[in-house]
């Protein structure tokens, strides 16, 4: 009796460690953006949590140099989860996003899943996806 509690408990044993050295598969997010502008820089934030989407630290940041052709933004190795972007067209190159003195942007932005705000942003629910394994999505930022 003894020996086949042992056996079974060997065997869950066995099967546990092969699930834990199973690593789950990457995820990778892909941004393909059409600009209305050949000039400048696509910069690029994305957020893993909607907290983080309204006024905190994006989880990975790049730019995309327009001026040199440059068209994607890829982000690898992310864990499988909800993320959402903000970018905006730095057109004439200056590393901010410029606006007129009422505060409104006068440079393109946009957003993942291409969505709209209303008298502002837009808002987590609205640019918020579920990345496991590889995401692409073609922004329109203009």
């Amino acid at each position: 009796m003894r020996t086949a509690l042992i056996a079974a408990a060997l065997a869950v044993l066995s099967s546990n460690t092969a699930v834990a050295e199973t690593a789950p598969a990457a995820t990778s997010v892909r941004f393909v953006f059409e600009t209305g502008a050949p000039t400048g820089k696509v910069m690029v934030a994305l957020y893993d949590s909607a907290d983080a989407y309204a006024g905190g630290a994006p989880v990975k940041a790049v730019q995309v140099d327009v001026a040199a052709g440059q068209t994607e933004a890829v982000f690898a190795d992310l864990p499988a989860g909800d993320y959402a972007m903000k970018a905006f067209h730095d057109v004439d190159g200056d590393g901010k996003m410029n606006t007129n003195p009422f505060g409104m942007p006068t440079e393109p932005f946009a957003f993942s899943n291409n969505a709209r705000g209303n008298m502002g942003p837009a808002n987590w629910a609205r640019a918020q996806f579920a990345a496991s394994g590889a995401v692409a999505q073609t922004i329109v930022i203009r």
